[in-house]
């Protein structure tokens, strides 16, 4: 049976949504606040860089074809997906295939563009570094 909840757990739940709404709007500022010069650093993390690679070449991916192809656990997938979804660098869309959930994955027009930056930063790189 449910019970109902005390005033200071009502705060206690209230203040942790704040909190994480805070931490949320800080990631999406350091985003914004880097240099031309430095690298994406949201991208650039190796789980991340090959989820927004394959959604790159794919319309949408399901959790399931991105832990495949990606060859990572549910957790390290999701944690990582939830960072670029909080960015705004992917979209997720949850449903129901018959009784089964399921999660897809599409690539967001931010997500694009930051992609495309971080390319054209890495090619930049690669050209400076070659004699």
């Amino acid at each position: 049976m449910a019970r109902a909840l005390r005033k200071s757990e009502v705060r206690s739940t209230k203040s942790e949504v704040e909190v994480r709404e805070v931490r949320e709007v800080r990631e999406v500022r350091k985003v914004e606040k880097r240099s031309p010069l430095e690298l994406d650093r949201l991208i650039h993390e190796r789980l991340r860089l090959g989820i927004v690679s394959a959604l790159a070449v794919n319309e949408r991916l399901t959790f399931n074809d991105l832990k495949r192809l990606l060859q990572t656990t549910d957790g390290n997938l999701s944690v990582h997906a939830r960072k670029l979804e909080d960015a705004h660098y992917i979209v997720c869309e949850k449903g129901f295939e018959g009784r089964m959930p399921r999660t897809e994955y599409r690539l967001a027009a931010a997500g694009r563009r930051a992609f495309e930056k971080y390319l054209a930063h890495m090619e930049a790189i690669i050209k400076a570094a070659r004699p």
